[in-house]
C-alpha cells in the first residue's frame, strides 16, 4: 500500500514539476526575458516543490512529525544563519523573484530610476539575479533589484534629459557660501 502511494505522490511531483516548468518558461516568453532568469526562477520553484515532496514521502513513510520536523528546522536554522550574514544577498534574490513576475519594465525600456539627487536615466541592457543593468551615455550602471523596488522607476517616452554634470569644487562652496551667510544673519539678529 505505502509503495502505490510513494509511487503515486513521486509521478505527481514530476508531473507538477514539469507542468510548472513549462508554464513558467511560457511567462518569461511572454514577458521577452532572458533564459538564465527563466531557469533560475524555474530551479527556484523546483527546489521548494522538492522539499514539499520529501516533507510528503517522509509522513507517508511513517517517520514521525517530530522527527521530520526536528530535521527541518536544523536545517533551515542552519540555512537563515547562512542567509542572515549575507542578508543583502538573499534580499536581492527575492527581490529578482518579485522583478520576474511583477515588474512592468522590460529589456530595451528606457527608464529613469528616482534616487534623490542622483536619478539614473537609461535603457534597461539585462536583467539578472542580483541587480539591473541600466546603461546610460554608453556607461554601464548596476542597480541592485532590492534597490530598484523600493525607488520609484518612470518609463521614459523619449529620450533621457542631458545628464547635468556636477563640480564638486563648486557645490562645496557654495554650501560654504551658504552656511557663512546663515552664520551672518544669526550675527545680526
Amino acid at each position: 500500500m505505502k509503495i502505490a502511494l510513494i509511487v503515486t505522490l513521486l509521478a505527481a511531483f514530476l508531473i507538477f514539476s514539469s507542468f510548472v516548468s513549462r508554464a513558467i518558461e511560457r511567462l518569461g516568453r511572454s514577458k521577452s526575458v532572458t533564459l538564465y532568469r527563466v531557469k533560475y526562477i524555474s530551479k527556484t520553484v523546483r527546489l521548494v516543490a522538492t522539499i514539499l515532496f520529501f516533507i510528503l514521502l517522509f509522513l507517508v513513510l511513517g517517520i514521525e512529525y517530530s522527527q521530520v520536523s526536528l530535521f527541518l528546522s536544523s536545517v533551515f536554522a542552519v540555512i537563515g544563519i547562512a542567509l542572515f550574514a549575507q542578508w543583502s544577498i538573499l534580499s536581492n534574490i527575492t527581490a529578482s523573484l518579485i522583478i520576474f513576475f511583477v515588474f512592468p519594465y522590460r529589456v530595451g525600456d528606457r527608464v529613469k530610476v528616482v534616487d534623490g539627487d542622483d536619478d539614473i536615466c537609461g535603457r534597461i541592457e539585462e536583467i539578472s539575479l542580483f541587480h539591473v543593468i541600466i546603461k546610460r551615455n554608453g556607461d554601464l550602471i548596476t542597480y541592485p533589484n532590492s534597490l530598484i523596488l523600493q525607488k520609484p522607476v518612470v518609463k521614459m517616452a523619449g529620450q533621457c534629459p542631458p545628464e547635468e554634470h556636477k563640480d564638486p569644487q563648486k557645490e562645496q562652496k557654495a554650501r560654504k557660501d551658504g552656511q557663512d551667510t546663515a552664520k551672518d544673519e544669526e550675527a545680526s539678529a
